[in-house]
């Protein structure tokens, strides 16, 4: 496809993208209302809470290890042929993940869907960046960060649908035909780009990025899970993936061909965007991912009730990233990225008095205020990371980019999950003693693991029937009190990247002059 035709069927190569994008994040969130499912040994793999939790941490974790050599392999071999060999790998591996038999199958089929899906990820914004020139470019991202936000938010949504009317499999089998859809669709539309002077490749680079992410991901994860750090293989895994990182670190900056040009860390554009797409994404996901909990656990809403109020983000995504270039050359990236993480510290304000009663209509209207204003923030922080670097190295930049949300989320996950396991096992401790001690039957394990999560204590007490109704309410307010506690410690990194771009974030936008002086080959 020759540069002219590229360039007549750019939106529909987005639309494509599109396609992509939301098929692989909306299943990093579908997974988590057929939780309760998956556990059911009739309806579901009989899975137990570990294995549920490796179900989805399989995903992230080769999803999250993979994006920088997939982004780098992309600049190098060929954007569409990454795409391609992904989309092709993230369907089989849903069709095998709808089909599992077991809970082991289950998360292998995961951990094959994130690899698939670590290959298609970074390309998405790379293609974009040598499609669209720069005066679009910004626009075209604003779109395909409101197709992020679509399909986080109808992930839950879909899928509490699907599992109303068909069995668990639906969820990951749907997958299927718009993978086939993105096939058919990509060698008309999609252009084939690369870095024609790619040099020598850095085998020993993106050797050391490997491990070195894996490790720290792994760390992030099961310390979240157990809620400590002391274990000698959470501080292990984390102590040497931050020692491969430095080692990788110092390796880029000596080698004369670097899959990541270390100096693109220098421009505030690149470093501090990145720095705000991490905080940003830390306090977020760890609050929308236990606000499912939430509704279906303190609320009692069923999974398609609580997938429908995660919509309003979808709703605020899909109105303001497309919005965002026009309102950053109105008042300049600095202030309105200073106007949105604001909004989104009042949000968390919000959250620390949530209760068990709150009108359904405030919170809806706080996250949906907290949704656009990251939309608001995170299109132009993406379009500042990727118009930052030649367009040759695009594939690196993206990589970093999505390296960095998804390290964040897994650390947002882990960590706000953390504290609320720590808030919610001081709170329902002394009830289920006061309970437990009137069953005398009941196993003393399956006591501890009631108070590990609201939905352990909510089976114990539909075990104990009569006797279990005295958990109930105790559980709910348990679980909110740690909400309050992670909504506080969303606050306190809210204001963090709020004090990085009053100092460093530049205040007027990149100028399309700077942009096409930074252009490589593609």
């Amino acid at each position: 496809m020759d540069q002219q035709t590229a360039h007549r069927r750019r939106w529909g190569g987005l639309a494509v993208l599109i396609i992509c994008l939301l098929v692989i994040v909306a299943d990093n969130t579908i997974l988590n209302v057929a939780l309760k499912t998956l556990s059911d040994p009739q309806r579901g793999v009989g899975a137990s809470q570990s294995q549920l939790a490796w179900a989805i941490n399989a995903y992230t974790l080769v999803f999250a290890g993979l994006l920088f050599t997939f982004g780098v392999l992309g600049d190098r071999w060929g954007r569409r042929r990454l795409l391609v060999a992904g989309l092709a790998v993230f369907g089989t591996a849903s069709a095998l993940t709808a089909y599992s038999q077991s809970p082991e199958q289950l998360i292998a089929a995961r951990a094959a869907m994130g690899f698939g899906a670590s290959m298609v990820m970074p390309q998405t914004l790379s293609v974009i960046t040598n499609v669209f020139p720069p005066e679009e470019r910004a626009r075209a991202i604003g779109l395909w960060a409101g197709a992020v936000g679509l399909a986080m938010a109808i992930g839950p949504s879909a899928g509490g649908l699907l599992l109303e009317n068909f069995w668990w499999g639906s969820i990951f089998l749907v997958n299927v035909p718009f993978v086939i859809l993105g096939l058919s669709l990509m060698y008309v539309l999609i252009p084939e780009s690369r870095n024609e002077n790619a040099g020598r490749p850095d085998v020993l680079g993106v050797l050391l990025s490997i491990p070195g992410l894996v490790l720290i991901v792994y760390g992030i994860i099961t310390a979240g899970e157990r809620a400590s750090l002391t274990d000698w293989d959470v501080y292990g895994s984390l102590l040497l993936g931050v020692g491969v990182l430095v080692l990788f670190v110092f390796h880029e900056s000596r080698t004369t061909d670097p899959s990541l040009d270390v100096r693109f860390f220098r421009d505030p554009r690149f470093s501090v965007s990145v720095a705000t797409v991490m905080v940003l994404f830390f306090s977020m996901a760890g609050i929308i991912f236990f606000l499912s909990f939430y509704w279906q656990s303190v609320r009692e809403f069923p999974p398609f009730v609580a997938g429908l109020l995660v919509l309003p983000a979808a709703l605020g995504q899909m109105i303001f990233a497309p919005l965002s270039p026009t309102l950053v050359r109105y008042v300049g990236p600095r202030a309105l990225a200073l106007a949105g993480v604001a909004t989104v510290c009042c949000s968390f304000a919000f959250y620390t008095q949530i209760r068990v009663d709150t009108p359904l209509y405030l919170i809806i209207a706080f996250f949906f205020l907290q949704t656009s204003a990251m939309a608001v923030v995170l299109t132009p922080a993406t379009n500042a990371i990727m118009s930052s670097v030649p367009p040759a190295k695009a594939g690196a930049a993206s990589a970093v980019q999505n390296t960095a949300r998804q390290i964040a989320t897994a650390m947002g996950v882990a960590v706000l999950g953390a504290v609320i396991s720590f808030r919610y096992r001081a709170g329902i401790e002394p009830t289920l003693d006061s309970v437990t001690e009137r069953a005398p039957d009941v196993d003393p394990a399956q006591v501890r693991a009631a108070g590990e999560s609201i939905e352990a204590t909510m089976v114990l007490a539909q075990q104990l029937g009569g006797a279990g109704e005295a958990l109930v309410a105790p559980a709910k307010e348990a679980f909110v009190s740690g909400l309050h506690a992670a909504a506080l410690v969303s606050l306190c990194f809210g204001l963090l990247g709020l004090a990085v771009v009053w100092k460093w974030m530049p205040r007027e936008p990149p100028t399309h002059e700077s942009n096409d002086r930074t252009a490589g080959t593609s």
